[in-house]
């Protein structure tokens, strides 16, 4: 009697493990994710959270005047900057000799992939599901060798909001989550809860790992398997309409992806909802100082037609 009993034990156990398998993410078809919420034809997706009552309510959270540095600073030496494998930065400077009484200048010359290296916001130009893209843009139609027509981070402009940081890793009880931890929407709920915060339409959401310890420090292993958000923690966020989501490791989702699946968040934020990702934070100081609730400002380079942007981001209190 015992054996059968233990069986029905496992496969009821196994079971929503089973169906979670059996279902990766699966972009909804054009028709049924467009035109977006925002409008047809809109390129500026979760952006269009800017408003003068979102900006004011981010200026109340302002009481000490006290700055937070979020973004990591760029170099060509690869133990300081994390730069995906493939990418490049490399900065070559132009010195003047020095000449009595005259004055001289010093430049540079940087040959980069300036979207898509260091801390660095998503522009919707970058991911595409076959060949559409947010709000049903196609590739033939927007992308050009020398920037895409359409949907290029120069359409963000300067971001402003509250600020929430979901501190998961302290929720643990750990200085930083094991790599390929899937955060699960309990988690950020729970997170939450502990710090009384709740997150509200058009806030910048950002989730503490601690995996972002590493940055400058351990580049390899934070270029590996790194904790993130899986994709029912994905779906909770995108449903409490954030006006964009990042998080201290290099991709804000789990990696490797859950079985099936290829960095399912990238589909669902920047394709399917049009929201804002932001990656390779400097979250450390914040969570040290208790900033759960902050004033959040950003603004992306203004690279017409590029992919991304690397971004310098402040939380203010």
């Amino acid at each position: 009697m015992r054996i059968p009993v233990l069986a029905a034990a496992l496969a009821a156990c196994l079971a929503p493990m089973a169906g979670a398998l059996a279902q990766p993410y699966q972009m909804p078809p054009d028709a049924d994710r467009c035109p977006s919420k925002w409008g047809a034809g809109d390129e500026r997706g979760s952006a269009n959270w800017v408003k003068p009552e979102t900006i004011l309510r981010a200026t109340k959270l302002i009481r000490t005047g006290e700055i937070f540095e979020l973004g990591d600073v760029l170099s060509g030496d690869p133990k300081q900057t994390f730069i995906n494998e493939g990418r490049q930065y490399n900065l070559y400077t132009k010195p003047s000799l020095a000449r009595p009484n005259t004055r001289t200048e010093n430049e540079e010359i940087v040959t980069t992939e300036l979207g898509q290296i260091g801390t660095q916001v998503d522009a919707f130009a970058h991911q595409m599901w076959n060949d559409s893209f947010y709000n049903c843009f196609k590739q033939a139609d927007i992308a050009t060798r020398t920037g895409f027509r359409k949907l290029g981070v120069e359409n963000f402009g300067t971001l402003m909001s509250r600020a929430v940081l979901v501190d998961v890793a302290g929720l643990k009880g750990v200085d930083m989550l094991a790599p390929g931890y899937v955060i699960t929407p309990e988690d950020l709920q729970q997170a939450l809860a502990k710090q009384n915060l709740k997150i509200q339409p058009g806030d910048v959401v950002l989730i503490n790992t601690g995996f972002g310890k590493l940055l400058g420090k351990d580049n390899v292993k934070y270029g590996k398997d790194s904790p993130g958000i899986g994709l029912a923690a994905g779906r909770w966020l995108a449903a409490q309409d954030p006006m964009l989501i990042g998080a201290d490791n290099c991709c804000v989702e789990v990696r490797p992806s859950e079985p099936g699946m290829s960095l399912p968040i990238h589909s669902l934020m920047l394709i399917q909802n049009g929201i804002i990702l932001l990656e390779n934070l400097l979250l450390e100081k914040l969570v040290a100082a208790g900033g759960f609730e902050t004033a959040f400002i950003m603004q992306p380079l203004k690279l017409k037609g590029a992919t991304g942007s690397n971004v310098a981001p402040v939380a203010i209190r």
